[in-house]
């Protein structure tokens, strides 16, 4: 089984994070759930093997601007997504009954 370092966690998220914006700008919604699917199985990875592994200096720094790449890909996902989102509760509340008084 192949062993996999701290640092390539980061990074398939990372990448993980980049497929999820191109499926939010053709608007693949789908694969954009898929894909956040994924990121979570990454993120619980990272965090078993974080309990045992730790980076050093250079692979800190590494981290440090994988992860604000990361958090800028997630901020243009919520900026395509809002519109969506918002078009989505609009119909939950369209088809939810009324409140009774």
């Amino acid at each position: 089984m192949e062993q996999h370092g701290l640092l390539d966690y980061y990074k398939a998220i990372e990448n993980t994070s980049r497929r999820m914006l191109e499926a939010a700008q053709g608007e693949d919604w789908d694969q954009v759930v898929r894909l956040e699917g994924a990121c979570a199985v990454l993120i619980a990875q990272l965090r078993f093997k974080s309990r045992t592994d730790e980076l050093g200096p250079e692979e800190r720094k590494e981290k440090t601007r994988i992860m604000q790449r990361i958090l800028r890909t997630d901020a243009e996902i919520r900026c395509l997504a809002e519109p969506w989102l918002n078009d989505l509760a609009q119909i939950f509340d369209k088809s939810s009954p009324a409140p009774m008084h």
